[in-house]
């Protein structure tokens, strides 16, 4: 018996992993902004457009906000990443394509020439949707590559939330006024097609995530903060509309200053290689 020993098996002790509080946190913040495109797509069916677009204005909201939660939670996953982008389509691409074509159908009255074309329109809520959803599924890319020092104060593309933002400019405007030029079908399609455009295209449009404000222009910046606050209390859907078209107007000049930085990046990259 003494070449014989009997071993006794280990038993395996089951570990188990507690996930902390501060990790679902950011998860949920992700789902609510989810939760409330859902929720628009609920109100663009009903016709409610003050409802949709507000919870369209919510889900820009937690979506700025779940990134800055997860950072200052240290509590940053793949399944974070993941969801926000599941999130990002169903909030800036599937909600506010649905709401701008059911207010396109109300807008068009029925026999005229424009409900005559309410194929083409589906087709460009369709078009305005995958392109949110190329810009996003780029934007995942892009997180692992590096990028150019001139690309540091740019996105490329319209970033979603903006999207969503300007195709339902015509819609916020109409909540403070009807009637207008604004109010019009043909104004609807080609926010659809534009700002879809916008987002699967390379065009280097504004980001503030490294913008730095120098000490002699701070008061000024918290003035125009300050008022900007007071003017969306008081006067909200004018004051969207106001910010909506002068993100449009950033667009071309963000272009042309993109453009000089990268010639002088060029430039010096070509003096270096010289020396």
């Amino acid at each position: 018996m003494g070449k014989f020993r009997f071993r006794r098996r280990k038993q395996r002790q089951r570990v188990q992993r507690e996930i902390p509080i501060r990790a679902i946190i950011p998860n949920l913040v992700t789902m609510m902004a989810a939760a409330s495109g859902v929720t628009s797509i609920r109100f663009s069916c009903a016709g409610e457009w003050k409802k949709a677009a507000v919870f369209i204005l919510l889900a820009c909201m937690f979506d700025g906000l779940d990134g800055r939660v997860a950072r200052m939670l240290r509590a940053t996953s793949k399944l974070g990443a993941e969801l926000d982008s599941l999130s990002d389509f169903v909030s800036f691409g599937v909600a506010p394509a649905i709401l701008v074509y059911f207010w396109i159908m109300k807008v068009a009255e029925v026999g005229s020439t424009a409900y005559q074309f309410r194929g083409c329109f589906w087709a460009l809520a369709l078009f305005y949707a995958m392109c949110c959803a190329f810009r996003l599924a780029r934007f995942n890319i892009m997180l692992e590559m590096p990028t150019q020092p001139y690309w540091k104060h740019f996105f490329m593309g319209l970033p979603a939330p903006g999207g969503a933002g300007l195709v339902i400019l015509p819609i916020v405007w109409q909540m403070h006024e009807e009637g207008t030029v604004l109010h019009n079908p043909w104004v609807g399609s080609v926010c659809l097609f534009l700002c879809g455009l916008l987002m699967a295209s390379r065009c280097p449009t504004l980001s503030l995530k490294h913008l730095a404000i120098p000490p002699k222009w701070l008061l000024l910046v918290l003035l125009v903060a300050i008022f900007t606050l007071g003017m969306l209390i008081s006067q909200f859907w004018v004051t969207l509309t106001f910010i909506g078209v002068m993100y449009y107007i950033s667009i071309p000049i963000c272009g042309a200053v993109f453009c000089r930085l990268r010639a002088r990046d060029t430039a010096q990259d070509k003096a270096g290689d010289a020396k």
